[in-house]
């Protein structure tokens, strides 16, 4: 039996009190198990204030960015290791493993890259010009400038279960090249990944002392000790989101908090789209991708379908019959194609939720019942089919624009067509991570995006043109944001440089040109 152990304060401690078990999500075998309890919080904060963060801020940016490099060429070096934990504890075919485990490697080399080419324009500065130099009188030595600094607290990062790898890292990769010490918190259940990487990381010796922590169990009173230079970062329910903005104190210090919660994304297939078509075909592979993929435990997996109604059967064919052919079961199993969900709340959800839309859909394929999966013992196992529905009304299909069920599940709802009714229908779901649309029709996709962009953090249009060049739209980038608005939690993560600012103070300078002409301008426009 592995006994988990957060690291905090510079050493690794053994939790006491109740152990929360981690288990295989294929067979229900116990794999190790964890708990924080007793966790010296305040010293990890003190730690993290007083030696990590003015040892991450003496850095350059081309320190750190050499940094995140290092990182990810160390785990990298684990790669085979990680891939295995993520099968075992997370329930992921192989396939799953290396989206999570090289999704975590790729950012933390993506934030490398951006960390050198902002070297190369701010040479050793240790912060941000926001535009130029500008006259605040008639006289043109008095200025203004304005810059982003790196502030002075810590980020406490509170990480999903369905990433337990990219999740960490990705949020890590931001906070690291913008100088800010991390204290990680990871999904018990699926912990154990997390916990590895950190081990490895640990023992290379290359994280500045203090920079990176790591809590395997509850956070204890944590969140209760931030102050106004901290930050929190969160992944996971509205519900939860909401809950941790109301953390006592909050409000009065100014605790910056950014919220990635649920997500009822939707893809739309424009009027031109007819079945059989290239973007047609592409159309439907993503859907299937986006349910199949992670056994559709992603943020920003495809949950509503939009289709004009002349095509609502050929859509729900085509889905049926592809999904026919999907193996479910033990990833370790040959010629398994997609494995279980990743908790037994998880499996109690979705097969709850399953059963909530179709009180107001119709099932055409899976449904609400647990599965055998092969390879696993009999009644083991959290296993669900992949599932379509398909609802009669678009416009008041009621929890299908409402409930986000977690797992391999999607809606298909008929439209009539125009960009206005596709843009409208989209917003139903009060806010998401991501919307992707297929067309040929310039003047449609203009009109669709311009109306359903206000409810979207990110959203993907695809032409002919372009359709076998694209990322499939449920695939986050480093160089793109990552949030929404509304019930998606209203944060932005990543997006290239833009993700270092959540870490920052904006502050604006008045003075003598001389001086801050030669402190703080911008050395060049691109520097702005």
């Amino acid at each position: 039996m592995i006994r988990l152990t957060s690291y905090l304060a510079g050493r690794w401690f053994a939790g006491s009190g109740r152990f929360v078990s981690l288990v295989d999500p294929s067979t229900e075998e116990v794999l190790a198990e964890a708990s924080s309890e007793g966790a010296d919080f305040g010293a990890a904060l003190q730690h993290a204030r007083e030696v990590g963060a003015p040892a991450l801020r003496a850095l350059s940016f081309a320190d750190r960015a050499a940094l995140l490099k290092d990182l990810a060429k160390i785990l990298h070096g684990h790669r085979e290791e990680l891939l295995d934990l993520a099968q075992k504890n997370g329930g992921n075919t192989r396939g799953d493993a290396k989206f999570d485990v090289d999704g975590a490697i790729g950012t933390l080399s993506a934030y490398a890259s951006f960390g050198e080419s902002l070297a190369k324009r701010v040479g050793d500065r240790r912060f941000l010009t926001d535009g130029d130099m500008f006259p605040l009188t008639r006289s043109p030595r008095f200025v203004g400038q304005h810059v982003w600094v790196p502030r002075t607290g810590v980020a406490v990062h509170i990480n999903a279960f369905n990433f337990p790898a990219w999740g960490t890292f990705e949020k890590a990769a931001v906070a690291l090249l913008a100088g800010i010490p991390i204290i990680s918190k990871p999904a018990t259940a699926t912990a154990l990944l997390t916990w590895r990487m950190t081990q490895v990381l640990v023992e290379s010796g290359r994280l500045p002392e203090g920079s990176f922590q790591l809590v395997v169990g509850s956070t204890g009173d944590l969140l209760s000790r931030l102050g106004p230079q901290d930050h929190l970062a969160f992944t996971g329910s509205n519900a939860t989101g909401a809950q941790l903005r109301a953390t006592p104190g909050f409000a009065s210090k100014s605790v910056r908090v950014t919220v990635e919660a649920d997500s009822l994304n939707a893809a739309v297939a424009g009027p031109d789209v007819e079945p059989g078509s290239d973007l047609w075909n592409t159309f439907v592979r993503n859907i299937v991708t986006d349910m199949t993929q992670k056994t559709g435990q992603k943020c920003t997996a495809i949950r509503r379908v939009f289709v004009p109604e002349a095509h609502a059967d050929a859509l729900q064919e085509a889905l049926a019959e592809a999904l026919s052919g999907i193996v479910i079961g033990n990833p370790l199993t040959d010629g398994v194609t997609m494995g279980p969900v990743s908790t037994a709340s998880q499996l109690r959800d979705a097969l709850a939720g399953i059963r909530a839309l179709s009180e107001h859909a119709t099932v055409v394929c899976g449904g609400a019942d647990r599965l055998d999966g092969k390879g696993a013992p009999a009644g083991k196992g959290y296993y669900v089919a992949p599932t379509v529905l398909r609802a009669a009304d678009a416009a008041k299909a009621g929890p299908v624009h409402d409930l986000e069920v977690f797992g391999p599940v999607v809606t298909i709802l008929p439209y009539d067509g125009t960009a206005d009714s596709a843009a409208a229908l989209v917003a139903l779901g009060q806010g998401s991570l991501v919307a992707s649309a297929v067309s040929d029709d310039r003047a449609w996709v203009e009109r669709f995006a311009l109306g359903a962009a206000p409810f979207l953090g990110r959203l993907m249009l695809l032409s002919s043109k372009v359709a076998d060049q694209a990322t499939a739209p449920g695939l986050v980038l480093p160089s793109m944001i990552h949030g929404g608005p509304g019930r998606a939690g209203g944060g932005e993560e990543l997006g290239g440089e833009r993700g270092l600012l959540f870490y920052m103070q904006r502050t604006a300078l008045q003075g003598d040109s001389a001086v801050i002409g030669k402190a703080f301008a911008a050395k060049d426009p691109a520097a702005s």
